[in-house]
């Protein structure tokens, strides 16, 4: 588990690790951004038997695997993680906002929440909720945005649907608005072959690789050898029960 401390300073700080919150770090971490993912217990895709309606796999996929894989991939593209659980987000000074958790205080100048269905921790009052039935929603624009500076919301708690493949886009979405708000040189997140920009006579963009045929296969090798470790087995864990199920 990675500690904090008062003196912490990160780029961006996404509060959940469902499939929006690790798809935000994912593409935030990629485009250099120093990006911690705090979650507290388990996203509610545990609760899934099944996951059958996500590209790319035919047959469904285990959820809980699903889950670990995404895990697995924003770990591999260095953005870190830490169980606790999230008390408060508020301003702090020089522009950045404060993120308390059990653990310490994180300040950061991205915030991007999207844990669900909790948004008791945001102490601003420049924040905009929407309350329908016993859910709460932080009202945010298409881009994500709120309405503070520097705080985000990804994901079911700003009101998208259910399914984990638009929770996993909203989040894509979102980082990428917060990449563009940071400023960091960006173009596009795509690896290209030998030669793609190059010999066009263009300089490779920024957020982009041109790798070399040797590249290409040893990548594709690696990535073949995974995905086989992956699914080697079943996954060991059955899907968590909604708390309203009785047992017995």
């Amino acid at each position: 588990m990675l500690m904090t401390d008062q003196r912490e300073t990160r780029d961006v700080c996404i509060v959940g690790a469902g499939p929006a919150g690790l798809t935000a770090g994912l593409f935030t971490a990629r485009a250099g951004l120093d990006t911690l993912v705090i979650n507290a217990g388990e996203p509610i895709l545990r609760r899934n038997a099944h996951l059958e309606n996500v590209p790319g796999f035919p047959a469904g996929v285990n959820s809980r695997l699903f889950l670990d894989m995404l895990d697995d991939q924003t770990e591999r593209n260095g953005c870190d993680r830490q169980e606790a659980q999230v008390r408060t987000v508020t301003d702090a000074d020089g522009g950045h906002l404060a993120v308390e958790t059990d653990e310490g205080v994180i300040r950061a100048d991205y915030v991007i929440c999207t844990s669900w269905a909790d948004t008791d921790y945001l102490q601003l009052d420049a924040v905009d909720l929407t309350e329908r039935g016993s859910k709460t929603y932080i009202d945010v624009t298409e881009d994500g945005e709120t309405g503070v500076d520097g705080l985000y919301a990804a994901g079911r708690i700003a009101g998208q649907p259910h399914q984990t493949v638009v929770s996993a886009g909203h989040g894509a979405t979102v980082a990428l608005s917060v990449v563009h708000d940071s400023e960091v040189p960006f173009y596009h997140d795509w690896v290209a072959p030998e030669g793609y920009f190059t010999e066009r006579g263009r300089e490779v963009p920024p957020g982009c690789e041109e790798i070399d045929e040797a590249e290409q296969q040893r990548r594709e090798r690696e990535s073949m050898a995974v995905m086989q470790e992956y699914f080697d087995d079943p996954h060991p864990d059955e899907p968590t029960q909604h708390p309203s199920v009785r047992e017995g």
